[in-house]
């Protein structure tokens, strides 16, 4: 639960990520999804609920375990690439080898060449390959993606596409916000959906069109948000 000026923002939203899954949280504009993603990564204190990874009950320093690449990614803009990692590795007191570790991110992740390209000159593509590289270094095992298609080309998309999968199938949970319900579709093992603050239905793709009695996601997600 987050309230603002005494008014609820996120109420009563209940949902699971199991390890290798990929879940998309979708809704309207207004529905609470970036407040919920705020208040999972530790970004904002909520005023209720239990946040939890396994059988452990997470608390401020969640951060560590929970990580948030945000719809408009910022990176440090006198930093390069690389020591966009080197700033995680001493933040988390990662041991020694890390450094071959971080080389390999940045060539599977494509940012082999831009390694020493400062924060300021990347594309937004760029900057959220940074941010999930340094993620995955430190080892966070939750990624949540706010809207990580807005602004992205084609070809950009598809690769964050393909990203997310193979960071699931490593085991990662991972969340994903997004409108763009085909996106969802294609992706996501399940769905949450939120309206006005509130978890108003969830499952898989396939059980949310079959219970609509709609042929795809996006007119059972019009249908059940109407």
């Amino acid at each position: 639960m987050k309230r603002f000026d005494g008014r609820p923002a996120v109420d009563d939203v209940t949902f699971d990520v199991p390890a290798g899954s990929v879940l998309g949280l979708l809704g309207p504009n207004g529905a609470g999804k970036t407040t919920t993603f705020l208040c999972l990564s530790g970004l904002l204190r909520p005023d209720g609920g239990t946040i939890a990874f396994g059988e452990r009950t997470l608390g401020p320093e969640r951060g560590r375990t929970i990580s948030l690449i945000p719809e408009t990614p910022e990176c440090f803009p006198m930093l390069t690439v690389w020591e966009h990692l080197l700033f995680v590795a001493r933040s988390v007191d990662l041991p020694n080898g890390w450094q071959q570790r971080g080389a390999a991110l940045l060539e599977r992740f494509g940012l082999g060449e831009v390694r020493d390209v400062l924060g300021r000159s990347l594309s937004k593509g760029m900057r959220q390959k940074t941010l999930i590289a340094a993620t995955v270094l430190a080892g966070a095992p939750v990624l949540l993606f706010d809207e990580p298609m807005i602004g992205l080309d084609p070809r950009a998309q598809r690769e964050l596409r393909e990203l997310i999968r193979t960071l699931a199938g490593e085991g990662r949970a991972v969340l994903l916000s997004t409108h763009q319900i085909e996106t969802a579709e294609a992706l996501c093992d399940r769905v949450s959906i939120m309206k006005a603050g509130r978890t108003i239905a969830g499952g898989a793709p396939g059980d949310l069109r079959g219970a609509a009695g709609e042929r795809s996601l996006e007119e059972a997600f019009l249908e059940i948000t109407a």
